[in-house]
C-alpha cells in the first residue's frame, strides 16, 4: 500500500504529532503554522492533545496538557475544560475548574460562546464548576471566620474560647488578661 489514509486529523495536526514523533519534544506554532497566535498556539496544543489521545501518544498528551494549564484564560477555558474532561486529563481539569470558578473570571466565562459549547458537549462539568464555585466561596468565607476569631483586637491575644488569654510580657512574667 502506497498510501495511509487518516480521517479525523488536520494535516497540522498530523505535522505536529511527527515532529513530536522525531524530536521528543512539543513543537513550536510557527514550526506548525507559521503562525505566532496565542489563540492558535491554544487550538492546535487542544487538537494535538485529542490526537495524542487517540494514537496513545501518552507523553505527547501529557506535553500539551502541560502547555494547555499554562495557557488557561477566559476565552480558551470552557473549551479546555470539555477536552480535559473528555481525554481523560485530571490535572489540566482541575486547573479549568479552579480557573473558571473564581468570581472574577465566572461571569465572563458565563458570557463566552465556548461556555455554550461546553453546556452542550459535557453538561456535568457544568454542575462540577458550580460545585468548585460553591466551594471556593465557602473556603473562602472559612478563612474570614478563622482570621477574625484568631486575630486580635486592638492588639490583645484573644483565647480560642473567647475567654481570657495568657500571653508573656516583655519582662518574662506570665500576665492573664481579663475581658
Amino acid at each position: 500500500m502506497d498510501e495511509v489514509v487518516v480521517e479525523d486529523v488536520e494535516p497540522s495536526i498530523f505535522k505536529a504529532m511527527l515532529l513530536f514523533i522525531y524530536s521528543d519534544k512539543l513543537p513550536d506554532v510557527h514550526e506548525v503554522t507559521g503562525s505566532t497566535s496565542m489563540c492558535t498556539s491554544t487550538i492546535l496544543v487542544q487538537h494535538l492533545l485529542a490526537a495524542a489521545d487517540r494514537f496513545n501518544l501518552d507523553r505527547l498528551k501529557l506535553l500539551c496538557e502541560a502547555k494547555l494549564c499554562e495557557e488557561v484564560n477566559v476565552n480558551t477555558v470552557a473549551t479546555t475544560l470539555a477536552l480535559a474532561e473528555q481525554h481523560g486529563c485530571p490535572q489540566l481539569k482541575s486547573i479549568c475548574l479552579k480557573f473558571a470558578a473564581t468570581p472574577a473570571n465566572l461571569g465572563a466565562v458565563m458570557q463566552s460562546e465556548a461556555y455554550r459549547y461546553l453546556e452542550e458537549s459535557c453538561p456535568s462539568m457544568i454542575s462540577e464548576l458550580l460545585r468548585t464555585f460553591a466551594s471556593a466561596d465557602e473556603n473562602s468565607g472559612l478563612q474570614l471566620s478563622r482570621k477574625r476569631s484568631g486575630s486580635s483586637i486592638f492588639g490583645l491575644d484573644l483565647a480560642a474560647d473567647g475567654a481570657a488569654a495568657e500571653s508573656v510580657n516583655p519582662n518574662g512574667r506570665r500576665i492573664r488578661r481579663r475581658f
